[in-house]
């Protein structure tokens, strides 16, 4: 059953108490657009924001960002709770050219709604000034179109609430947004920029399951930790099903294979290269230090070599 959470009639809240008193049923409320979370600015506060993009497509050199939409909100700083919404941005854009039908099938924009319309760069720069942290749900797929889109948010530290987050090991089945709304206890209409993005924050708000740690404070600890992208430099070609076994993956430019890894597992993970794909034999193998204003780009950084 669903049930709308801003709906005041008595009945509808007497029978959606009833089903939920029993193990059999499952009360899921439509989720409530609010700027207030009634949380206790107990510390400083720090603002971040969470963004999401809309698209002709998937190609990062070939489509274009159509709807873009950020919440901004402010949290404490040491707990990691989110206080409030503090200002919220979207806007369509016209990419010059029809938008294929397969992407408006996903997200319903269609030609007409973005037909004369661009995204205010001015705002959505004043909008993000300040921030500690910019969250997608899939950085790896908005960071290099915003970037493309406006340089600044190059500069800017990411996160990734898809990767970032451990959903596997506190007992979720699934990372998708509407799924981990639906545990959550809400549904929404998704695919549109403003409403992942207001989705996004009321999952990230609450504790997660098994470690009762709030979501967002995770997200923190772990964007404030660089990851390592490991290069299996000089690799022999017989390895490469047990690279690709081990989450590796295979740069045609520069024909090496590669994985990101946290720093905390770099020493295991050279310790598997050493052994596994170099035969237990010294190797030479390079290294890029990942920190939040590069990791999801399409940028590399500086590599170092390690010897293994």
């Amino acid at each position: 059953m669903t049930a709308n959470s801003t709906d005041s009639d008595p009945k509808l809240e007497a029978a959606a108490a009833l089903l939920a008193a029993s193990p059999d049923f499952r009360v899921i409320r439509r989720l409530a657009m609010r700027d207030d979370f009634g949380g206790r600015a107990d510390g400083p506060l720090a603002a971040a924001v969470i963004l999401d993009t809309e698209t002709t497509g998937t190609r990062r050199n070939a489509d274009q960002i159509i709807e873009l939409g950020l919440t901004r909100f402010d949290y404490v700083e040491a707990s990691g709770a989110v206080v409030r919404v503090t200002a919220v941005y979207s806007g369509l854009e016209d990419p010059g050219r029809p938008i294929p039908p397969e992407s408006t099938a996903i997200h319903g924009i269609t030609d007409a709604m973005v037909a004369g319309t661009r995204i205010d760069d001015a705002a959505v720069l004043k909008l993000v000034e300040g921030a500690t942290l910019i969250v997608a749900h899939n950085a790896a797929f908005d960071r290099p179109f915003l970037e493309a889109r406006m340089p600044e948010f190059a500069a800017l530290p990411w996160a990734c609430s898809l990767t970032q987050v451990p959903w596997e090991e506190e007992g979720y089945r699934g990372r998708k947004l509407e799924y981990l709304g639906w545990l959550s206890g809400f549904f929404y209409d998704g695919h549109r920029s403003e409403i992942d993005c207001r989705a996004l924050l009321e999952v990230l708000r609450r504790p997660l399951p098994r470690s009762e740690r709030i979501a967002f404070k995770y997200l923190l600890e772990a964007a404030a930790e660089p990851a390592l992208r490991l290069w299996a430099t000089g690799s022999a070609f017989e390895t490469k099903d047990i690279l690709r076994e081990r989450g590796y993956r295979w740069d045609a430019e520069r024909r090496c294979w590669h994985r990101v890894v946290a720093k905390s597992a770099a020493k295991e993970e050279s310790e598997w290269l050493k052994a596994e794909v170099y035969g237990g034999r010294s190797a030479q193998i390079d290294v890029e230090v990942l920190d939040a204003k590069i990791r999801f780009s399409d940028r590399s950084a500086p590599r170092k070599a390690r010897v293994l």
